[in-house]
């Protein structure tokens, strides 16, 4: 599985979505879901499946797919 496969697959695990709705669209005002709980896990499972740990601004800036995708970038992970 490549570094997109890994980020969409932790998106749908986290938030139970289609792989379809993510996207630019995808941010934490648009998902039910991604509140204070959803925020955390997600930021787990990205910190355990990347092997990363996140700085607290970026956890905080953590705010839609696309922007996480800047994000880890900052950390070596290449999409």
């Amino acid at each position: 599985m490549n570094n997109l496969e890994k980020y969409n697959s932790i998106f749908v695990d986290t938030f139970g979505v289609d792989e379809g709705s993510l996207g630019a669209d995808f941010t934490s005002e648009a998902v039910e879901n991604w509140d204070s709980i959803g925020h955390m896990n997600l930021m787990a499972a990205i910190e355990e499946e990347f092997d990363i740990m996140l700085e607290d601004d970026d956890l905080m800036g953590f705010q839609s797919y696309e922007q996480g995708m800047e994000i880890l970038k900052k950390y070596g992970v290449e999409f």
